[in-house]
């Protein structure tokens, strides 16, 4: 569900740590509570579009779930989790190499749209598959990291199908020893089921809604866009863990047939805002 994958990002301020870890503090005075097993845990909300495309506005749950654990690194993924099987490296460039699994709720709560919601909820897809990635510290200072990652999924829930590949570059950076800021690039690529399932109206769809009927022309990218979110220790110092507030804003931008599609063109938004709000504590 892409607000609960913003929100989840906005509260995994741990997934930094490895650039922390190995650059070692802004002081230079401690060990870090990212150094070996850690975990992240934390809870917030979000508040944006009810579906991929829509202009309805609603609040969403967020949990979240980051650490490392016996040198299995573990990263939310939305509704879900990745596993990261290569051990981060004390010092240098950190190779990822894992699996990731989430729940696409996309259509199938809170829709708010009446028009929309006439045609039925959508089933719950469940997306499994591989991640790879790169992250190299020290890019513009000794404490930052840029990053590179792509997940490749399959529905194995028998809901859409298809497949979706998510790209993403993050930069993450210290602004200070208690606030730290993160950028996030995405995007996303759905074939031709995965096009289908969310995007057609069928001309018996048309009939009952209203809506003109809609065709995607088989698979493309769907959205792309933007995450900012800032962190915030509440005790001054982000390398010992324990609470943290996370501030986060979200542009998307629908692309293709998402874009031209009825649920978008005619009953929502190609331009879609969200913003959220989260507390952390890591241990």
């Amino acid at each position: 569900m892409k607000i609960a994958a913003i929100a989840a990002g906005a509260l995994a301020l741990a997934g930094a740590a490895p650039a922390w870890a190995q650059a070692g503090p802004p002081a230079g005075d401690g060990e870090s509570a990212f150094d070996g097993d850690y975990l992240s845990i934390g809870i917030g909300g979000a508040y944006g579009p009810s579906y991929d495309g829509s202009d309805d506005m609603v609040l969403y749950p967020a949990a979240l779930l980051q650490g490392s654990l016996g040198g299995v690194g573990i990263t939310s993924r939305g509704a879900g989790v990745a596993l990261d099987f290569i051990k981060a490296p004390e010092s240098g460039v950190d190779f990822d190499l894992g699996v990731t699994g989430q729940l696409r709720a996309n259509r199938a709560r809170q829709i708010e749209d009446p028009v929309v919601a006439s045609l039925g909820k959508l089933d719950e897809a469940f997306e499994v598959g591989p991640t790879v990635g790169i992250s190299i510290p020290k890019v513009l200072n000794p404490y930052d990291s840029l990053s590179f990652s792509i997940d490749a999924t399959w529905d194995i829930a028998d809901a859409h199908g298809g497949m979706v590949i998510e790209p993403s570059v993050n930069y993450f950076t210290p602004l200070s020893r208690a606030i730290a800021a993160s950028l996030s690039l995405t995007a996303e690529h759905g074939d031709s089921d995965f096009m289908a399932y969310y995007h057609t109206v069928t001309p018996a769809q048309s009939a009952a809604s209203g809506l003109p009927v809609f065709d995607p022309d088989g698979g493309g990218w769907t959205k792309a866009g933007g995450n900012l979110l800032l962190g915030f220790d509440l005790d001054g110092n982000l390398e010992n863990g324990g609470l943290a507030i996370v501030v986060a804003g979200s542009y998307m931008r629908m692309l293709g047939d998402a874009k031209d599609s009825p649920f978008t063109s005619v009953r929502g938004d190609a331009d879609q805002w969200t913003g959220a709000l989260g507390i952390g504590y890591t241990f």
